[in-house]
């Protein structure tokens, strides 16, 4: 069994995300460093602070899921959270180890599907986020993914690299990264040995800073519907209902479909962007 340098990170980085005083634990001298510490960590979990100790050292030992599930308790993880530590724990486990594979392909039908869906922007990413697909309202909306160099395909690397990502989510900006670089951990953890994510993470520590700092933050993500408000240089502010869909036969694929409210300004400008010859004054 190998070192479990992930692991370590992770636990590190959420125990010093905890606030003391929130959870009750009240000093009367100021803390050196923020969050818990080791052993109170240990206690609320119920395990020796010498067990937590060599977790967090990345030792090779293997947890178990009633263990797993006492520490993130105690560290208060969401759903996305508690899946990326129980990926993470096990790497050491070859039986349950994954192979990521060599291409990415969307079945035939699921391209038909994104282009039956009319002004609806629909696009599908995979694995490391990389845009599988893109309708016509997608590309008119987002980017023209499919005219992009094959290695610029990749959602995380457009919002960060791009200025006109950054100008067409504007407000939004610092939250659609945060939501991407937390999914890409979450692929880099499902697939350690990938290639292409050692080298689009490498690419974008040198390039962004703003990556940087979030992967260190080590949050993850998984992917829900919501609200997402853009502005786009054409149309102006829109507002839209994000919903995605995993597929069972393939799930590292999600289906990202935006839709406006009937009668809003924001299902107009998508109706205009879809079809730009539409006659203004009739919709």
């Amino acid at each position: 069994m190998t070192r479990n340098e992930e692991l370590g990170d992770f636990l590190r980085a959420r125990r010093a995300a905890l606030d003391p005083a929130a959870l009750g634990i009240l000093d009367e001298q100021k803390r050196r460093v923020p969050g818990l510490r080791r052993e109170e960590l240990a206690q609320l979990a119920g395990v020796s602070v010498d067990y937590y100790t060599r977790l967090e050292q990345g030792r090779p030992i293997e947890p178990s899921d009633a263990v797993l599930d006492a520490i993130a308790g105690a560290l208060q993880l969401d759903r996305a959270e508690r899946n990326y530590l129980e990926t993470v724990a096990v790497r050491a486990r070859p039986t349950r180890s994954r192979t990521a594979r060599s291409g990415q392909v969307v079945r035939p039908g699921v391209f038909a599907l994104i282009e039956q869906l009319g002004d609806a922007p629909a696009y599908v990413l995979g694995r490391r986020t990389d845009v599988l697909a893109a309708n016509r309202s997608a590309r008119a909306l987002l980017a023209d993914f499919p005219s992009m160099p094959a290695k610029h395909r990749n959602a995380v690397r457009w919002v960060l690299l791009d200025d006109a990502a950054r100008l067409l989510w504007a407000d939004e900006w610092e939250r659609i990264v945060a939501e991407l670089v937390g999914a890409l951990r979450m692929d880099a953890a499902r697939y350690p040995d990938d290639p292409k994510t050692t080298e689009l993470v490498g690419e974008l520590s040198i390039k962004s800073e703003h990556f940087r700092k979030w992967w260190a933050e080590q949050k993850v993500v998984e992917f829900s519907h919501g609200t997402k408000r853009l502005h786009h240089p054409v149309v102006g502010d829109l507002t839209v209902e994000s919903e995605v869909v995993t597929f069972p036969g393939d799930p590292d694929q999600a289906l990202f479909v935006y839709l406006a409210k009937p009668g809003t300004p924001s299902e107009h400008a998508l109706k205009l962007l879809a079809f730009p010859d539409l006659d203004r004054s009739t919709t």
